[in-house]
């Protein structure tokens, strides 16, 4: 019998939720309410970044959403049978969502909607402080906008770190007819999924944050450049966009101030180069992915060569907090140059992965056991991959390093997009060193010859390196070759693809040499 009264359930849409069955848990809880003649309104919210709890199913009560996860379609007859729609006792009850360490010990800026709004949902959106920074950025000058983002200390969170405010100040000091905002949705480092869930569980962020950065530097048209591994994303993307433009806040006259601003959405070409911002211009101008040569830097002549402010997903969605609540808020968070809060991504070989946004200054090793509960085979942890699969290898004795961009680089790693991937000690950091080889021939876009030719000859190098582990002399020669040619790559490659590729190689070198049949530590920088 219906009570008249309809309760709401959270179930995540979110690819992550999804691919462990989501879908199929939101229709058994409809079918069960229907058939017990329960009234049930079901939310597909973003997900949460607990994913080895997903699907992580939440209740709202008087008390505040109540969580159970991870749910099976199977488990969902017994959670009816136990009253979870009252919060009631089951064996996958979590108590208050809020409350679960994981989420509780975070410091949730950018993703401060993220699981608790229906993304789609333009009204949810601004009942939570969505659209704020945009009114605010409206009423201020144009160059009091970027002076908020210089002020704020925002770096570029998609890997390079250098300041959001001057990409921005330098667009806005150049003349041209057309200016282009481009967001580099193409999220390519491995362990990294940040990007995908704001696009997917908080996009209209994302049209905020790009609308900001156009009216500030007088850019009319926007571009959101996603990976073509993202469908969910891209559809979402799509339909917010739709959303923002039928509402007034996209199009020729934004929220009535008759300043013009509009988005379009790209599918990307499939290739990891074109997540560097030169070889993604190069696609989105319907052209082969290759990097540029700089200068012109894309400020001055960037898409169809004209003024180009490109940032990445996380850069653009945390722009709105700063514009609503001031620099100052901001800028409160992290340490030293490195401002604010990161979204760090925990993966690999983890017990509880998922996404963590903290403050700047915290360390790997409390990521690593504070919130990721140790490794997921239960050996211990032997070497941490952070920043992407051009990040370096780091030991033990480097996971009481802060996580701050000077702090790693001072060490030959990088914070980079924040993903950081795990694995214990049966981990052969040779084969892994090899791999960032291969990757970088596979991916290398061909335009500059130490990243074309010498990723190739890296894989053959490392390969005659464990062919000679019996032989002594043959075995130093090819270990000093692969320095030479690491260094040479470092130095000489036109962009990041090749130029830190030797980051993963040297650091698994210089850290783990006895994986290469050497005895001793090797003392060169990672």
């Amino acid at each position: 019998m219906s009570t008249g009264q309809a309760i709401t359930v959270y179930v995540p849409r979110d690819s992550a939720a999804l691919a462990v069955g989501a879908e199929r848990v939101a229709r058994t809880i409809a079918a069960q309410a229907a058939e017990r003649g329960l009234e049930v309104n079901i939310v597909r919210n973003g997900s949460r970044g607990l994913f080895w709890l997903e699907p992580l199913v939440e209740v709202a009560t008087p008390q505040g959403r109540i969580a159970y996860g991870p749910v099976d379609a199977a488990d969902v007859p017994g959670l009816f049978e136990a009253g979870f729609l009252q919060g009631g006792a089951h064996a996958l009850g979590l108590g208050l969502t809020d409350e679960i360490p994981f989420l509780k010990n975070q410091e949730r800026l950018t993703f401060a909607r993220m699981g608790i709004v229906d993304p789609l949902s333009l009204a949810d959106y601004e009942a939570h402080e969505g659209y704020a920074g945009l009114r605010r950025a409206l009423a201020l000058p144009p160059a009091e906008v970027v002076q908020q983002v210089l002020d704020s200390g925002l770096r570029g969170r998609g890997g390079a770190a250098f300041p959001a405010g001057i990409k921005w100040k330098t667009v806005a000091g150049t003349t041209a007819l057309q200016k282009h905002i481009v967001c580099n949705a193409d999220e390519g480092d491995s362990g990294t999924f940040s990007d995908r869930m704001t696009m997917e569980g908080d996009p209209f962020v994302l049209i905020e944050g790009m609308t900001i950065a156009g009216l500030a530097v007088g850019a009319t048209q926007g571009w959101i450049y996603v990976r073509s591994e993202y469908p969910h994303a891209i559809a979402t993307l799509e339909a917010a966009v739709a959303t923002a433009r039928n509402a007034g806040y996209l199009g020729r006259d934004v929220m009535g101030s008759g300043r013009a601003f509009d988005l379009v959405v790209r599918k990307a070409a499939g290739a990891y180069v074109c997540g560097e911002e030169t070889a993604l211009l190069e696609s989105l101008e319907g052209k082969r992915g290759i990097v540029r040569a700089k200068p012109p830097l894309p400020a001055i002549e960037g898409l169809f060569g004209q003024p180009t402010v490109i940032n990445n997903v996380i850069t653009l969605a945390t722009v709105p907090i700063i514009l609503a609540r001031g620099a100052d808020f901001y800028k409160h968070y992290g340490m030293g140059r490195s401002r604010g809060t990161l979204p760090f991504q925990l993966a690999g070989n983890i017990k509880q992965g998922g996404l963590v946004e903290k403050a700047f200054g915290l360390t790997l090793r409390e990521l690593l056991f504070s919130f990721g509960g140790g490794s997921a085979s239960g050996r211990p942890i032997k070497a941490v991959q952070v920043g992407g699969p051009l990040g370096a290898y780091l030991p033990e004795s480097q996971w009481d390093l802060p996580l701050d961009y000077e702090a790693y680089a001072a060490v030959g790693a990088v914070v980079g997009h924040g993903g950081i991937v795990a694995h214990d000690d049966s981990a052969d950091m040779s084969r892994l060193a090899r791999y960032a080889m291969e990757f970088c021939a596979i991916e290398s876009c061909g335009k500059c010859t130490p990243c074309r030719i010498g990723s190739t000859r890296g894989v053959e190098v490392i390969d005659r390196i464990t062919l000679h582990r019996q032989q002594p002399a043959a075995h130093a020669q090819q270990v000093a070759l692969l320095k030479d040619l690491c260094d040479t790559m470092l130095y000489g490659s036109l962009c990041a693809m090749g130029g830190m590729t030797p980051y993963p190689v040297m650091s698994a070198l210089n850290h783990f040499p006895e994986d290469f049949g050497l005895t001793t530590p090797q003392r060169e920088a990672a």
